[in-house]
């Protein structure tokens, strides 16, 4: 675990420098939009490699909110069942540790209510701390969930736009190409014309 989350830090890490290069490359293009515009080929390229890197990012978080969610569910079922042993003091409660996949299911881990094992457990600040924690772990994951989405959208966005100002600037310097010629056959045959009169 200590791994993964020491590679999660190192891949945000070259995510967030591979982002800043991009806006380097990209971001000339945008602020000279009404003079002349260019965007580089790498620029493009950049683009359309941080979408597909983001894209896996997010499917990273999505992963990593799932697997926060289980903890979550399953202290919150302990936690209730520490709640409501004393209302339901006649009955037996178990938790059975195989339905959360903590062991195998070849063992026989059930946690009951009138053991000492599970006062103890009700009993103590960890039960509670760890709940919370996981709590903060999960909204904390879906909430890089939610700007992940937010930033495929505005990334796929801004790739539309600079793909149809690419576009556009090759219209506008096509048509002035040919306002240009036009204008020299103009000006040619006015002078041919003024020539033949004189």
């Amino acid at each position: 675990m200590k791994y993964i989350i020491y590679g999660l830090a190192a891949g945000f890490f070259v995510f967030g420098v591979l982002l800043l290069v991009e806006g380097f490359f990209s971001t000339g293009a945008i602020r000279d939009l009404y003079g002349e515009f260019k965007i580089t080929a790498c620029g493009r390229c950049l683009t359309a490699f941080l979408m597909f890197l983001a894209y896996l990012f997010f499917l990273v978080w999505l992963g990593v909110t799932a697997f926060t969610s289980l903890p979550v569910f399953m202290y919150y079922n302990v936690w209730s069942m520490c709640q409501n042993t004393s209302s339901v003091e006649g009955a037996n409660l178990c938790l059975d540790l195989r339905q959360f996949g903590a062991v195998t299911i070849s063992e026989d881990r059930k946690v009951c209510t009138r053991s000492e094992k599970f006062f103890r457990m009700c009993e103590s600040n960890e039960l509670d701390l760890t709940f919370h924690l996981f709590v903060c772990a999960l909204a904390g994951a879906g909430a890089a969930v939610i700007a992940m989405v937010h930033f495929l959208m505005a990334l796929a966005a801004n790739w539309g736009y600079l793909k149809d100002a690419s576009r556009m600037q090759k219209y506008e310097d096509i048509k002035s190409k040919e306002e240009q010629e036009l204008h020299d056959i103009h000006s040619t045959r006015s002078k041919e014309r003024l020539n033949a009169y004189t």
